[in-house]
């Protein structure tokens, strides 16, 4: 009880902001409860106006019923009007600030968790808390009707209270047994889902690549075998509901028929009269619903507490650790860089990173160049700050990156990748995502420099093409020169390309080549190159192995006196031969 109160409170900082449609929710619901428990009274008393032929009296009646019949579902209209308010606002708080959070999480738990877990708890289970203020108000609403009615009952005739007291435990007993067990299901049904949805994503994010790899065979057998597994558990989830259900109706059945032998039993040892009896029956119905309301409220608690523990493991919970970043700002960064004693490794595995120490100068060109696992794109994780080092220190500007902010770091560190996701939105948008109040004239100019701007015209509408999931209506070049330009807008003193120009043709990467050697001077360039053709007029070139600094120096320089730069260098020659 305590669990869910506090994550009641919890809860309830996301509907505080709305709390007069509560308010009048509450209200509604309230008047709701008066007319639920006359009616009753008031319709026993039909049959006896029918039977003694009082029609004038039956006639005013209908009319005071229907009034307050009217009267019921203009409030259940306003009622359902104000909660449907209140829960679109607290369902989309509450999926901003998991979204936000998500963003904050290190990259470690993202590798660590599928993308399942986390769309699975932005959705589903936010829906759930969104809808426990609805689902308590309602459900407290008919308890508290149905607990007056019964009160009816025991001030009538304590012999039928007492009966449907017996009544009301028996089923509560049911319904506790089944509350239990299908809770421990439905913990072990969720995890399944997660991982079922994690696989879906990768099913449509990675559909391309499945039929290319002629991999649909073995990819449907995985799926088929997530999504049997889960339905499966579901079923078992089902027909647990199904049995206990069938044991809850047969005994309310045979409760009720034992009801009205006691009434019958009643009337006909004269202490109870036949119209009190048809109120009493009435009213029957309700205060045996008052197990079930009690039941499904249980249910509806769990699997709020459930719902509210997995996204608090988010929000508040270290169960998914977030990034930490210090405080100090360094208003105009200049772009010096130093490792010192560096270590890293990615989880389980031994150090990529080995006591790793070097220097960059501000405004300096500088390429890292090695084989596959060298180290060289963990160097600029590192730098900015995706990961954290396990030993060692990395400073910009002399400073402790550890004691650098958020804005300091990335604010001024623009990374060009590999593999750059470019998002299913117009090219213009795509821009706009890195800056907002972007011109025209900024973003054409950082087109042409990165090659794109003929290409771009081209399209029909232009900057206002809408590319695709994943730039799937761009060649391989023409979205790595998109993500080029994407970065070249933000203008940051820092800029890291990783591999940006491997998949472009010998034309296109000449031409950014051009453009990156038009920036020298101008900012710290960071180059990680597989083409070492691309970098020989790099300030220095840091040859990694292993994890260390195996030689350093200009192009000419390692020609000369690096044997496994030559060695790479002549490899690459040779398969332009």
């Amino acid at each position: 009880m305590k669990e869910f109160f506090d994550n009641l409170k919890f809860s309830y900082k996301y509907v505080k902001d709305q709390k007069k449609y509560l308010i009048g929710f509450i209200i509604c619901q309230i008047l709701t409860v008066l007319i639920s428990v006359v009616v009753p009274i008031l319709s026993a008393n039909i049959i006896i106006y029918l039977t003694n032929s009082l029609l004038k009296q039956l006639i005013i009646l209908y009319l005071v019923l229907t009034i307050i019949e009217m009267m019921r579902n203009f409030l259940n209209y306003f009622a359902r009007k104000f909660m449907q308010i209140l829960f679109r606002e607290t369902y989309a708080k509450l999926q901003i600030e998991i979204g936000a959070n998500i963003l904050t999480l290190t990259n470690q738990t993202i590798d660590n968790n599928g993308s399942g877990v986390f769309i699975q708890r932005i959705t589903g289970d936010t829906s759930r808390i969104a809808d426990i203020f609805e689902y308590l108000c309602s459900t407290l609403a008919n308890i508290i009707t149905d607990v007056g009615i019964f009160g009816a009952v025991l001030i009538i005739n304590v012999y039928a209270g007492i009966f449907l007291i017996f009544t009301m435990i028996l089923l509560y007993i049911i319904e506790s047994i089944r509350t239990k067990k299908r809770n421990e299901a439905d913990k072990l049904y969720r995890k399944e889902r997660e991982k079922a949805s994690g696989f879906i994503s990768e099913l449509v994010r990675g559909v391309r690549d499945i039929k290319m790899l002629y991999a649909e065979e073995s990819f449907m057998e995985r799926f088929s075998g997530l999504i049997t597994n889960l339905n499966g558990m579901s079923y078992k989830m089902s027909a647990t509901n199904r049995s206990y259900n069938l044991l809850r109706g047969s005994v309310s059945d045979l409760m009720d028929f034992g009801f009205i032998c006691l009434l019958c039993y009643l009337i006909y040892i004269g202490d109870l009269t036949a119209s009190l009896a048809l109120v009493i029956y009435n009213y029957s119905n309700r205060t045996g619903s008052i197990i079930y309301a009690v039941s499904s409220l249980m249910d509806q608690g769990k699997d709020f507490n459930l719902s509210c523990s997995r996204i608090r493991d988010i929000i508040d919970d270290d169960k998914f650790p977030k990034e930490t970043f210090g405080d100090k700002k360094i208003k105009r960064v200049k772009g010096n860089f130093e490792f010192q004693n560096v270590s890293f490794h990615y989880e389980d595995k031994e150090n990529i990173l080995k006591n790793l120490s070097f220097k960059i100068n501000s405004k300096e060109t500088v390429a890292f160049v090695g084989k596959s696992g060298a180290g060289k794109t963990t160097i600029f994780s590192l730098l900015c700050k995706m990961y954290d080092p396990h030993s060692g220190k990395i400073l910009i500007d002399d400073e402790d990156i550890k004691n650098l902010d958020k804005e300091t770091i990335r604010g001024n560190i623009t990374i060009i990748s590999q593999d750059p996701y470019i998002f299913n939105l117009s090219i213009k948008d795509n821009f706009k995502l890195v800056k907002k109040n972007l011109t025209k004239k900024e973003m054409v100019e950082a087109c042409k420099m990165a090659c794109l701007d003929e290409f771009i015209e081209s399209l029909p509408d232009k900057y206002d093409t809408i590319i695709g999931e994943g730039g799937v209506n761009l060649s391989g070049g023409q979205k790595q020169r998109l993500a080029i330009a994407r970065a070249l807008v933000q203008k940051t003193e820092i800029i890291l390309f990783d591999e940006a120009t491997s998949a472009l043709d010998n034309e296109t990467q000449h031409k950014i080549q051009e453009a990156i050697d038009n920036m020298k001077n101008e900012y710290t360039i960071l180059i990680i190159a597989h083409r070492l053709s691309t970098i020989k007029n790099a300030d220095r070139i840091l040859l990694l192995d292993n994890g260390k600094i195996k030689a350093e120096g200009t192009h000419n320089e390692l020609l000369k006196k690096s044997k496994e730069y030559r060695h790479l260098y002549e490899s690459e020659i040779s398969k332009k031969d």
